[in-house]
């Protein structure tokens, strides 16, 4: 029932992990999380960037708050001149677009 000091002193080293074992869970969660949710955000984000850098005259876009138009001019690096009906056009910041069609393009299906 009672154990030698020497004995004890042997147990409780054995039981303490390092500092590369107490850190390892940690640095597997942030590399997980890099893989399946930063890299692919990053990716996305520079694919609309590239998609809005791109834009010109005659394209079709889709607006974030659901306006669908043609581009009429380009006016500066931020802005764009959308004709949404007959005679109807407004000014859009580009970065709130979410889709650009090429011309000609058909709308795409859900199928």
């Amino acid at each position: 029932m009672f154990s030698t000091p020497a004995f004890a002193d042997a147990a409780t080293a054995a039981q303490q992990p390092g500092l590369i074992e107490s850190f390892l869970p940690l640095i597997l969660i942030v590399v997980i999380f890099w893989f399946l949710v930063l890299r692919p955000q990053s990716k996305r984000m520079k694919q609309h960037r590239e998609m809005v850098a791109n834009v010109k005259r005659g394209d079709t876009v889709v607006t974030a708050g659901g306006l669908i138009g043609k581009v009429v001019r380009v006016k500066d690096d931020n802005e764009i001149e959308v004709e949404i009906g007959e005679g109807v056009k407004v000014r859009v910041v580009k970065s709130t677009l979410s889709e650009v069609r090429a011309k000609g393009e058909p709308a795409k299906t859900e199928e």
